[in-house]
């Protein structure tokens, strides 16, 4: 079938859907980790940034995390209104 886990789940499938559906959900596992950790990278720099100080390099910064944000929104890999709530709250720490 295959080496890895995506081999372990094809083989723990019942149905050659549930096979196919394993191996998707791996798939779109990868990408949504992708924009996860993306998102959280922009948002630990801006908050680093406005710790340390330096908002105005924060407010730079803070259109990068907003577009990281909307795309996991986008892609479902994060609540459309949890997105909306780390820019909100950290839009009223620029302030």
């Amino acid at each position: 079938m295959g080496e890895g886990i995506g081999a372990l789940f094809s083989l723990m499938a019942n149905t050659a859907s549930a096979a196919k559906q394993a191996r998707a959900s791996l798939r779109r596992r990868v990408v949504n980790r992708r924009l996860l950790d993306h998102a959280r990278n922009a948002q630990k720099k801006v908050l680093a940034l406005i710790a340390s100080g330096k908002k105005e390099e924060a407010v730079k910064l803070f259109p990068e995390l907003q577009k990281r944000l909307d795309r996991a929104a986008k892609g479902k890999a994060i609540h459309r209104n949890r997105s909306a709530r780390i820019k909100s709250r950290i839009a009223l720490k620029l302030r």
